[in-house]
């Protein structure tokens, strides 16, 4: 039996395709926690640019990472092609672990970030899934990319080892980071990203942006509630809310219009009616409790 004074053990995994800009100044910002990581899975998913041999030289120099390899499928995969990449980093964990986490390499972060938000689970044994709040660098300062405090960052997604294995892991779909987060509720677990400067990350992409451009990924982000079995009235007010975001107005219009198209389509949903019905219950409530608690995601 593993003495509970023992630091807790965290396995990091990261997706990594054509990251050689930002891989660098992740790999520092994992390399100077004071709680490392016991494992650092880094997958490439058949970069074409110098990521390959920057994770050769970063293996080289630390005994705790490891690099899968994936053939290129020839594009970036949004969302399915993502968890596919995260998978096959998961299959090739070969260390006993309490944490797992899915983490981009296009993210810096302080050096007391596993420490603290390990310090978090400590605190609330129902805690199944957290993340610290998302910034992103913009005119000298930090502008933060709102989630809910209910949700998780999905560019830094940390997990006790047995709630990630309780929900079946990642739905291969755009909007697994919204799936995972809703059947832990419906498991009675909690999840939450919390408002701690020790935990701020810093995300060098926009949040909704793809390779192609971020009005691209705001269309997809409407595609996705659409699968995901999100209610007409939640995603306009969730576009709305987005409209103060970059791309000022057209963002909040594009998630809408992704949505419709999807509908409009009849392109698939999440293949669990009970998920989605409870989905939408809680959804609902959010609407009542708009304009007293803040925004929608």
């Amino acid at each position: 039996m593993r003495e509970t004074s023992a630091p807790p053990r965290v396995v990091l995994i990261s997706p990594t395709r054509n990251e050689e800009k930002s891989l660098l100044e992740t790999v520092a910002a994992v390399e100077a926690q004071t709680l490392r990581p016991v494992r650092w899975i880094l997958v490439d998913d058949g970069s074409s640019d110098r990521t390959p041999e920057l994770l050769r030289e970063v293996a080289r120099r630390l005994p705790w990472v490891r690099v899968v390899t994936r053939p290129d499928r020839g594009f970036r995969k949004v969302g399915g092609g993502v968890i596919e990449a995260f998978d096959a980093g998961r299959a090739a964990v070969d260390v006993e672990h309490d944490f797992l986490a899915k983490l981009d390499v296009d993210l810096s972060f302080g050096p007391r970030y596993l420490e603290r938000i390990m310090e978090r689970f400590a605190a609330d044994p129902r805690l199944a899934a957290a993340s610290g709040k998302v910034f992103r660098r913009e005119s000298g300062g930090l502008v933060e990319e709102f989630i809910i405090d209910e949700m998780v960052a999905g560019q830094f997604k940390l997990y006790r080892r047995e709630a990630f294995e309780k929900i079946g892991g990642f739905v291969r779909e755009v909007m697994w980071d919204g799936i995972d987060i809703h059947r832990c509720r419906m498991h009675g677990m909690r999840t939450a990203s919390f408002a701690d400067p020790e935990l701020a990350i810093i995300h060098l992409r926009v949040m909704g942006s793809t390779e192609k451009s971020v009005y691209h990924g705001r269309l997809r982000w409407g595609r996705g509630q659409w699968f995901m079995g999100s209610s007409f009235p939640y995603v306009v007010a969730s576009g709305l809310f987005r409209m103060k975001e970059k791309p000022w107005v057209v963002g909040g219009l594009l998630i809408v219009a992704g949505y419709v198209g999807a509908w409009l389509r009849g392109a698939p949903r999440y293949g669990e009616p009970e998920f989605r019905r409870e989905l939408r219950r809680w959804q609902h409530a959010r609407l009542k409790r708009l304009f007293t608690r803040g925004g929608v995601r």
